[in-house]
């Protein structure tokens, strides 16, 4: 084979072996959908169950890279602290391992890969044509054919690597005899190489295909496989500095750089008693046949001992990040303008970035109505004032009403920039290969989103209106305004009732207690217009009681926008009964 053949044989054995990984990822991750943040949050209560939670999903998923992103993106949306981050990055290291011993089995395995690829590529390509069955049945068998593609290219990346002369011999033990010098200039080299194809997986594949024919001897084959840990830490950090990454997400993506570094620093400083021990736990001689095991337990060991030296300072090291990564003064008060989040690999899991988001801005429109709430009693203690003693006073409350007025108009364009954004978002979700149950989520959110800007437009108006009342000193009686303090609870009870259920969905039986909910809102509203007309008859201000009336009418409309949304959150869970329980005990444990 001509050198050129070689390296386009090895190329192109690389690249299969990659795209098999990204397609199996992205199947498993299809076919987990939301329920894959379910599980990190269910199984995240503590440090030890984190580890186990990030083994089991990269071992899920096949690369710890898509698991590390997938983490970062979660700490940014706010679904997961740092310290529940730490300890699933840990768990991450050590799931990856698998994809060794699983080159490791091949390279000692008497049978021709392909032989169990292409049964494998047949099994998943069937399962994803299959129309009858779930769009998940179908995920998985996109997954089955990113695993043929795996071992199609492990088989191409072996046959594409010669046995070496006894020159290329010569060079190599040469290059070991160098000592120190020798397993730094591989660390770094494994460490380059890996930032390359982002995938420490496919490095893997090429040091032990390398070292099972003899090309490269042990020792540099640890040290490049311990340069593959440092330089797979590159995709976190792409994903920290991505626009609107925040400060704990950027905190998460370092958490994962520096325990990889400083792991790889302190082998590398006893190299030589960590080559020994893993000699010693691996049986019979390191030869060509062997050798692949070897790796594989290194690579193992490598990350089972850095996750258990840190694993008892999991919070002091979150809190040295927090310390060395601070948080810009103001930061959150500070971001006035949305920042829309890249899309993520699958829909299903943009969603859940998505559902963080709008479970922000539901937070922030009923923030606005609970401000809007107590400036409106704030103006009414303001009218008791009259005497002149309290003209201080009054001038005070006038420099805080326009102060009000400015949150609420801050709020407000906030509010319309993330409608904006997370419509853009969620259209462009609609761009990727979607099933249809997914699609249908993609619609009821934008529909959420739109009700959720209405909300914050009527606290505005409410705003406004309170501050025309103010500047037209109109007065209304006492009877309106102990009218208005259960109104305004009533909404306060529906905007819980809903906020409570954004992520979860609403059942039928809650549907017609939301249902109850707005005719109460209604009727008193209806209540509230009766008397004002019978307070106009009585010859009261017109213009301050047509102003209650609009008060009333904009306060109703809040009631009006929670009710779409629940009506919308009725089509956010199946209608089975078993299913939709289900559904609501996985997505709690997420609140």
């Amino acid at each position: 084979m001509s050198i050129l053949a070689m390296a386009l044989t090895l190329v192109g054995g690389l690249a299969l072996f990659m795209y098999g990984m990204e397609r199996s990822s992205e199947g498993i991750q299809r076919a987990a959908g939301e329920r894959l943040q379910s599980v990190l949050n269910m199984m995240t209560k503590n440090s030890i169950m984190g580890v186990l939670t990030g083994t089991l999903v990269t071992i899920a998923v096949q690369s710890s890279s898509a698991t590390t992103v997938m983490l970062i993106t979660f700490v940014n949306a706010g679904l997961l602290s740092l310290t529940q981050a730490i300890g699933v990055i840990m768990g991450a290291n050590i799931g990856t391992t698998l994809t060794g011993w699983i080159i490791a089995a091949v390279g000692i395995a008497k049978f021709s890969i392909t032989s169990l690829a292409v049964p494998l590529f047949g099994i998943g390509f069937l399962m994803s044509l299959s129309k009858r069955k779930s769009d998940e049945f179908r995920s998985y068998g996109r997954a089955i054919m990113g695993l043929a593609f795996i071992f199609l290219g492990l088989d191409f990346i072996q046959s594409a690597i010669p046995t070496p002369s006894a020159n290329a011999l010569l060079f190599i033990r040469n290059f070991s005899s160098l000592g120190y010098v020798s397993v730094l200039l591989a660390v770094l080299i494994g460490t380059a190489f890996t930032i390359l194809v982002h995938a420490s997986s496919a490095t893997l594949a090429i040091v032990i295909t390398m070292a099972s024919q003899g090309i490269i001897d042990f020792n540099i084959a640890a040290a490049l496989t311990l340069g593959a840990n440092i330089g797979t830490t590159i995709d976190a950090f792409l994903a920290s500095v991505s626009a609107g990454a925040s400060t704990n997400a950027k905190r998460a993506a370092w958490a994962h750089i520096l325990f990889n570094v400083f792991g790889t620093a302190w082998v590398v400083i006893l190299f030589r008693p960590f080559i020994d021990f893993v000699d010693w736990v691996v049986p019979g001689p390191i030869e060509p046949r062997s050798i692949g095991v070897h790796i594989a337990m290194l690579h193992t060991l490598f990350n089972t001992l850095n996750t258990l030296l840190l694993l008892p300072f999991v919070r002091q090291y979150a809190a040295f990040l927090e310390r060395i990564i601070k948080e810009k003064p103001g930061e959150a008060e500070l971001r006035t303008l949305y920042l829309p989040k890249t899309l993520m690999a699958t829909p299903e899991l943009s969603l859940i970035r998505a559902r963080k988001e709008i479970a922000d801005m539901a937070t922030l429109a009923r923030s606005m109505f609970d401000r809007s709430r107590s400036l409106f009693a704030r103006e009414i203690n303001d009218d008791s004032n009259d005497s002149k003693a309290n003209a201080n006073a009054a001038n005070t409350a006038n420099i805080d009403l326009d102060a009000e007025i400015e949150w609420f108009i801050a709020k407000e364009n906030y509010a319309d920039s993330m409608h904006e954004g997370l419509t853009k978002y969620l259209l462009s979700i609609t761009g990727m290969d979607l099933s249809e149950r997914t699609r249908e989520r993609v619609n009821i959110k934008l529909r959420i989103v739109s009700e959720l800007e209405n909300m914050t437009d009527e606290c505005l108006s409410i705003a406004f209106m309170i501050k025309k009342k103010h500047n037209k000193k109109l007065q209304f009686d006492s009877e309106s305004v102990k009218a208005l303090d259960p109104f305004g609870e009533l909404v306060d009870e529906f905007l819980d009732f809903v906020a409570e259920r954004l992520n979860v969905g609403i059942t039928q039986e809650e549907l017609k207690i939301a249902s109850e909910m707005e005719d109460r809102i209604d009727d008193y509203k209806r209540r509230l217009k009766k008397l004002a007309r019978q307070r106009l008859d009585r010859g009261a201000n017109v213009r301050a009681e047509l102003l209650y009336i609009d008060l009333i009418r904009h306060v109703e409309k809040i009631g009006d926008c929670a009710y779409a949304i629940a009506e919308e959150l009725r089509n956010l869970i199946p209608d089975s009964p078993s299913r939709d329980q289900t559904y609501r005990d996985q997505d709690t444990k997420t609140q």
